[in-house]
């Protein structure tokens, strides 16, 4: 015998039947025969889509001492030494079961059937109302009123990614990303089989609850593996769904759906936890944990890298885009693509002339943060390699922020004007034109800095990175899994 929050699995020779609980939990309601019976039927037909020959049907258990007979998913019992956890927690290889789950899931979405109703669920305002249930579901579970450690912020950094992404959902329903899923996608629930892996138990109580985004859908089983101490295999799955879904998912939206997942699973433990299953609260706390720490890795970013000519601000921009998988954008470039010169061409003039007058300046500045905005409204995180020597041109990068509720952290590369001289004068051609006069000139009319964290160049790379990095993520952990994007944006 099996428990389940909703359900009571019984083995007997090669079945398992399932009963349902006859519980009302809020989001569903079981308390009536009819009820349990519907849902028995749904389930039925709503699983055979993932495992056709695994769910026979729907039967009755009965007793001679009542007149209504009680409903009971009937299905072929699998063999729980293929069950997907099981061979996690025993380290077995995974790639090859787990690149066939994310083959059959993404095939599944590809052609599930898109509907009106199908995307009204998947659209910012619709994944906002799941969360702020699941909030207040879970203050509903705490006794006192208080809800658990971690859960207050949770809040907050997940209304401010949803107050600033409207542009990226609506961006998802119009690349058909909506789609009727799973809904429940655990790793208990697959059997990895010579032929094929067989998915069960999909949510069958809601059909709104299971109208989600596939990527929300593949992260479940993500947010399960590393539950279960995978978190490289988290990692490995949801890069396998993205190639065979071809999903162009910003990182951050990846690491929301799986802090949405955790949630959900940690509300679920609670429910366990006040039915009286041992070990669920320490459950639910180490999922809230998980959610927490994805939803601070989600966190959207206007990285701000600032410094005068030869002061190694374009090489750190370089490497901090590489290092986190993000956007970047420079001015220098910018500046020639408006002027439609190519980067490398050059186009030298002395201070304030030629293509930087204040004129072209500003024009570069406005374009420069145009496009970090709209990148950042799509849950890309952004690095703008630019001199930021005027305040003006800063306080409208914070106003950028501001709009799309992106963190704003301002670094401001130093090293004593010996190496900058030796810098300006040894590098190669590139898009950068400034030489040590316009250096000396930018010096001069340089604006303080206050907010900005001092990066010092003058030493190794790797030493400013890491050093950039402190500011950039404080909460950084190496438990998170980096998901990256398989494919670009498109325009």
């Amino acid at each position: 015998m099996r428990e389940t929050h909703t359900a009571v699995v019984l083995f007997v020779g090669d079945r398992a039947y399932k009963v349902k609980k006859p519980v009302d939990l809020t989001f569903l309601d079981h308390t009536t025969v009819a009820a349990r019976r519907a849902t028995c039927e749904r389930e039925v037909v709503l699983n055979r889509r993932f495992a056709p020959d695994v769910y026979l049907g729907v039967g009755e258990f009965s007793s001679p001492d009542t007149d209504v007979p009680e409903p009971v998913v009937v299905m072929r019992r699998m063999p729980i030494e293929r069950r997907l956890s099981r061979l996690v927690q025993e380290g077995a290889t995974l790639d090859g079961a787990l690149r066939a789950v994310a083959r059959l899931l993404a095939a599944h979405h590809a052609s599930a059937p898109r509907s009106r109703e199908v995307d009204e669920q998947g659209t910012r305002d619709a994944v906002s109302s799941r969360w702020e249930a699941s909030f207040a579901q879970v203050r509903a579970l705490s006794d006192d009123g208080a809800v658990p450690d971690g859960v207050a912020e949770i809040e907050r950094l997940v209304r401010r990614y949803l107050a600033g992404r409207e542009p990226l959902f609506d961006r998802r329903i119009t690349q058909r990303r909506v789609v009727d899923g799973h809904g429940d996608l655990l790793a208990e629930d697959i059997f990895c089989l010579d032929d094929g892996p067989r998915v069960l138990d999909c949510l069958e109580f809601d059909d709104r609850l299971r109208y989600v985004d596939g990527l929300d859908d593949a992260a479940f089983l993500a947010m399960d593996l590393e539950r279960l101490g995978a978190p490289g295999a988290a990692a490995f799955f949801l890069g396998e769904y993205g190639e065979f879904s071809g999903d162009p998912a910003p990182p951050s939206l990846r690491h929301h759906y799986v802090a949405y997942r955790a949630f959900v699973r940690a509300k679920v433990s609670l429910i366990q936890a006040s039915q009286g299953t041992p070990g669920a609260q320490a459950t639910a706390r180490r999922l809230i944990t998980t959610a927490l720490r994805h939803l601070r890795a989600s966190v959207v970013g206007l990285i701000l890298v600032g410094g005068l000519p030869g002061s190694g601000k374009s090489t750190l921009s370089g490497a901090l885009a590489d290092r986190l998988g993000v956007t970047l954008l420079s001015s220098d470039r910018l500046r020639k693509e408006l002027a439609g010169i190519p980067a490398e061409q050059p186009a030298g003039a002395a201070y304030g002339e030629g293509l930087y007058t204040a004129e072209w300046t500003s024009k570069t500045y406005a374009a420069l943060l145009d496009r970090a905005s709209a990148l950042l409204s799509h849950g890309e995180s952004v690095v703008l390699d630019a001199t930021w020597h005027d305040v003006g041109q800063r306080e409208a990068a914070l106003g950028v922020a501001e709009r799309t509720h992106a963190d704003l952290v301002a670094l401001h590369c130093q090293v004593p004007g010996e190496v900058t001289a030796t810098r300006l004068a040894t590098r190669t051609p590139g898009a950068s034109d400034a030489g040590v006069d316009v250096a000396n000139a930018m010096a001069a009319a340089e604006q303080p800095w206050a907010e900005a964290v001092e990066v010092d160049t003058s030493g190794s790379l790797e030493a400013s990175v890491e050093q950039a990095l402190a500011a950039i993520r404080p909460h950084a952990d190496s438990q998170t899994p980096v998901f990256r994007r398989p494919y670009m944006l498109p325009d």
